[in-house]
């Protein structure tokens, strides 16, 4: 699987599995979100989380996959240090904002830094039809989260704050995006790369979490928690594994566009799962966001 990875990197054949790849990654990232803003407070959520899938990636790390080439490990410093920085941000908006809100301000500043910066990394352009489904795609996310915004019932003495977490956010994925992006093409196997992230990544926050819990005077049972911790892990290493192999296969820009449809599966979830309404409007925005990302990879 590596090798076919490696092989077909930049080919038609890579690009259609990028294609793939980067839409499974924006369901799985929804879903993921919608799991840390969920029953528990979001700290504990995704301190279970990164344990989960630490854990999970150690056999694989120190058994299984390629050992990392010496370069690697002030890569894997960098990428510790810029997703413990994205995690804390995101948890502190989800701490003060409605998930249909804060989440499409994330997502809709991601995109437009992530094409900058891969252009700035990569060396990749984008032309005008492709530049277009970019505004198109941030206008159905930045009009979904004012729209969520007007209709707020709750929560609105901390949204300021909020949108300025969920901005900060943005910024973090973007730069997280674009850094992974570099180390999982540094080194030779792919998997290497994804089995070493995980158990790097999953260190830090359950020990947060730990010492919160700890904390506090009723803290909830383990049993749900870290039921939520290992759903939570098995996601993260579908979604996060299947974005970083489409950066791998293909433009780094148009991966990050794509994945940005998840805004349109976190609505359904808020919908489906925490009684979040969606109407006609929402229904509308959502289509606007697809039809930027199609846009995005037509042009392409």
């Amino acid at each position: 699987m590596s090798s076919w990875i490696v092989e077909n990197a930049g080919t038609e054949a890579g690009a259609r599995l990028a294609l793939i790849l980067a839409l499974v990654a924006a369901l799985l990232h929804a879903v993921f979100g919608a799991l840390q803003k969920g029953r528990h407070d979001p700290l504990l959520a995704r301190g279970a989380i990164d344990a989960a899938y630490c854990l999970m990636a150690a056999p694989f790390a120190f058994f299984v996959v390629p050992w990392p080439e010496p370069h690697m490990w002030p890569i894997f410093l960098g990428v510790f240090v810029i997703h413990a920085g994205y995690k804390w941000a995101t948890l502190l908006s989800y701490r003060r904002g409605a998930f249909t809100v804060v989440y499409p301000v994330m997502r809709g500043t991601a995109p437009l830094f992530t094409v900058v910066g891969a252009w700035l990394l990569f060396g990749e352009l984008f032309n005008g039809v492709q530049w277009l489904g970019v505004a198109v795609l941030l206008a159905g996310l930045y009009g979904l989260a004012a729209f969520n915004m007007a209709r707020l019932t709750v929560a609105r003495d901390t949204l300021i704050p909020a949108l300025g977490f969920a901005v900060l956010t943005g910024l973090f994925v973007a730069l997280y995006t674009t850094f992974d992006a570099y180390g999982i093409r540094a080194t030779a196997d792919p998997f290497t790369f994804l089995a070493w992230f995980f158990f790097i990544d999953g260190l830090l926050f359950p020990v947060l979490a730990a010492r919160y819990y700890l904390g506090l005077p009723d803290p909830p049972t383990l049993i749900p928690l870290a039921a939520r911790g290992l759903v939570g892990g098995l996601v993260a290493f579908a979604s996060f594994g299947s974005f970083m192999l489409a950066t791998r296969l293909d433009q780094v820009g148009e991966a990050a566009v794509l994945r940005e449809t998840s805004t349109v599966f976190a609505a359904l979830i808020g919908w489906l799962f925490l009684n979040e309404k969606v109407g006609p409007v929402r229904a509308g925005l959502m289509a606007l966001i697809a039809l930027g990302a199609v846009i995005v990879e037509m042009g392409g």
